[in-house]
């Protein structure tokens, strides 16, 4: 495990080349199908792999969370993803994955970890609808890999708010008030996850700002050159009708930071202010956001964040 962890720490140099490493793992021979599949996770979210320890169980828990953990001193929630998926295994799992998203540990139960394999996210792609299906939404990418095998990459922003309610809580949109400046603000906003998307939505809508949609990178540069070239048609400017752009991070096709130096060097765009919105929050990823071009970084599911950033730079 520790080997393991020593190569996790030693690549984690990738962001901004629309490259990212996954570290594999399997939730088990699926006793229906007789198929182990492969699941990836991006390793910058992979904070330590262990064999499990003694969970610590209570009452009321939601759907497939075991218990909690004690990891140096904080208590760590512990999900079983092959429950969570329903998928029925021949086996119990044995690894613990403790792993950060925006500020949020916790762990996942999984059958066994792999290697950490280097893809390119122009590679990775939007889930066929079978995939979609079978997995409730739950994998927001799929690639191919050298071996011919398709690693699935989990929506784990779902996965947490329906065991832990996370990003669901009313409270986090209180005080988010209306735009009082400008009017027709509208913001293009890319995202490979359904919470996401729908929590961004929920906070421009309660600022009263018009909002546009995509799912990752490519979609965004694709519809941002469309309205440029709709605008220029019209006689207007870029810049009056897409106010800010708004961008995730990971995301299959093209990453946030691709997206951004081509925003930021393109004569059309580079004046649109591009805010980068994330739950890879450490300050080494804020540095990489603001090296490409963006003008402000955001961690995920803080609506009033958000909105007072957005708020900022209006005026």
């Amino acid at each position: 495990m520790s080997k393991l962890m020593q190569s996790i720490d030693a690549r984690t140099q990738l962001a901004g080349t629309n490259r990212l490493e996954v570290l594999l793992f399997s939730l088990g021979k699926n006793v229906t199908s007789g198929r182990e599949e492969v699941f990836g996770i991006n390793v910058f979210k992979v904070r330590e792999v262990m064999h499990i320890p003694e969970i610590t169980q209570a009452p009321d828990m939601p759907k497939a969370v075991e218990g909690m953990v004690s990891l140096r001193g904080s208590m760590v929630p512990v999900i079983n993803l092959s429950e969570f998926c329903n998928l029925q295994a021949e086996e119990q799992p044995n690894i613990l994955m403790i792993t950060e998203y925006n500020k949020h540990v916790q762990g996942f139960l999984v059958h066994a970890v792999d290697t950490i394999e280097r893809l390119n996210w122009d590679d990775v792609k939007a889930p066929p609808s079978m995939i979609t299906s079978q997995m409730s939404g739950l994998v927001t990418a799929v690639s191919e890999l050298q071996d011919k095998r398709l690693v699935m990459i989990m929506d784990v922003e779902k996965i947490l708010a329906e065991t832990a309610g996370f990003y669901e809580d009313q409270n986090i949109y209180s005080g988010i008030e209306p735009h009082k400046g400008r009017s027709s603000i509208t913001v293009l906003f890319a995202d490979d996850s359904s919470v996401a998307r729908s929590q961004i939505k929920r906070t421009l809508d309660r600022m009263g700002i018009l909002h546009i949609g995509v799912r990752n990178g490519a979609e965004a540069w694709d519809k941002l050159n469309e309205l440029a070239e709709k605008s220029d048609a019209d006689g207007v400017m870029i810049t009056d009708t897409v106010n800010f752009i708004l961008t995730d991070v990971e995301m299959p096709e093209m990453d946030g930071y691709v997206l951004t130096r081509k925003i930021k060097s393109d004569d059309r765009f580079k004046d649109i202010p591009v805010v980068m919105h994330s739950s890879l929050t450490a300050e080494a990823n804020q540095c990489l956001g603001k090296g490409v071009g963006a003008d402000a970084y955001v961690p995920k599911f803080e609506p009033k964040e958000l909105a007072a950033t957005l708020e900022g730079l209006l005026y």
